[in-house]
């Protein structure tokens, strides 16, 4: 389960950010996680719970934004979401689509003490 991984780097900038701007309590992560970074919902709220367990974040609530994923059709030209890596393109039925976003995942901000 990489999102153990995902969420121990996680910690590691919660926690470096503590130090250098001085707050003690993280309350509140906001995470962007885009439709097709690989990234499993589910796995990473109960990583979020047990990693953090002894850090600043502990007890903190998690809030997560969902992020479309998008790609550029080669065949009519247009920029449109998809759900899936292998979509084919909603507009014209094209299977040659270049992913250009969905696929990033990062902290949003911190309410912190």
């Amino acid at each position: 389960m990489h999102e153990m991984s995902i969420v121990e780097g996680i910690r590691t900038v919660i926690e470096e950010a503590a130090r250098a701007n001085g707050f003690s309590k993280v309350t509140m992560v906001r995470l962007e996680i885009g439709r097709l970074a690989g990234v499993e919902r589910a796995a990473l709220e109960f990583a979020f719970d047990v990693v953090l367990r002894g850090s600043v974040a502990e007890g903190a609530s998690l809030q997560i934004f969902d992020l479309p994923g998008q790609a550029a059709c080669f065949d009519c030209g247009k920029t449109v979401e998809i759900e899936h890596r292998l979509d084919l393109c909603p507009e014209c039925g094209g299977a040659r689509l270049l992913v250009q976003g969905g696929e990033e995942m990062r902290i949003k901000d911190l309410e912190v003490l």
